[in-house]
């Protein structure tokens, strides 16, 4: 998969798009697993290299954001793309239903709480999304107001990139047919089962209306800044594969480099450890 053939899955700013209109079951041309297995190890290993030295250079951050209806595979995706990197520069957040105390205040505030500082790289499994996603499905507040949170999210993310901060946002789609194959592994699987819930088959009764909730979402806010990949999911090895590619494509493109040495700095080391005794 080239750089060129990525592109065919980015949502572009003010384009309308409709998921129909995507096949969650493309590879992209491979045939098989195996194929790909050899690039993806390849790119998780240079996610690692470049991440490292996004820690060390501690100038700029990146913000992945990953959504996807339930048994997308976000979890399964941060595990097999970051597996290689340093836990000390790579965090990931997980939001659920708002505390009393987050929803006392702006719909925005835990997230912005949580957006990376120089030189780390976060990752949002679920994001501020949900509050035009869950909040509009579940009709939990009225639709001027989570209409009006488009706007906002641009605003937010326009300035997060202002101060230094990359940010990649990927759809995990899925058939409605994958993810009840995958409900079902999840229930047969005991080491699944913390995984699936009731509240799970009762929101696949509301398939259509998250469908049309992710399509207003992907076009309203997919900017130059935050673009949006619509990331082909039913084979997880292919949607591992799409995922690693854009991390690593765009780290290299930042291209962190290991920070200089102080002046001098081989000299007085090597003045002082001179001074150290001998083991011998």
């Amino acid at each position: 998969m080239s750089t060129a053939d990525f592109a065919r899955y980015r949502v572009e700013p003010e384009e309308r798009m409709n998921l129909a209109d995507h096949d969650p079951a493309d590879t992209g041309g491979y045939a098989s697993e195996a194929e790909a297995q050899q690039e993806l190890a390849s790119l998780t290993e240079r996610i690692a290299d470049l991440q490292a030295r996004l820690y060390a250079e501690e100038q700029r951050s990146l913000l992945v954001v990953l959504q996807g209806i339930d048994a997308a595979g976000k979890d399964s995706t941060v595990a097999h793309v970051f597996r290689g990197t340093n836990p000390q520069g790579v965090r990931v957040y997980t939001f659920k239903e708002p505390t009393t105390d987050e929803a006392a205040h702006d719909f925005l505030w835990r997230y912005h709480r949580d957006t990376p500082t120089k030189g780390m790289v976060h990752v949002f499994n679920r994001s501020h999304y949900e509050d035009v996603l869950v909040v509009r499905v579940k009709e939990l507040v009225e639709e001027d107001r989570w209409r009006s949170r488009y706007e906002s999210i641009n605003d937010f993310e326009r300035m997060l990139a202002r101060e230094g901060t990359t940010i990649l946002k990927f759809f995990l789609h899925i058939s409605k047919e994958c993810q009840l194959e995958r409900f079902r592994e999840r229930l047969e699987r005991e080491d699944k089962h913390y995984k699936f819930s009731s509240n799970d088959v009762r929101e696949r009764r509301n398939w259509d209306a998250y469908q049309d909730a992710y399509e207003d979402a992907l076009c309203l806010t997919s900017t130059h800044v935050a673009p949006w990949y619509v990331v082909p999911s039913d084979h997880k090895w292919f949607r591992n594969l799409v995922v690693a590619r854009a991390v690593a494509g765009t780290l290299a493109t930042l291209d962190p480099q290991w920070p200089e040495p102080e002046e001098d700095l081989e000299r007085f080391a090597a003045e002082e450890l001179g001074r150290l005794p001998s083991r011998g």
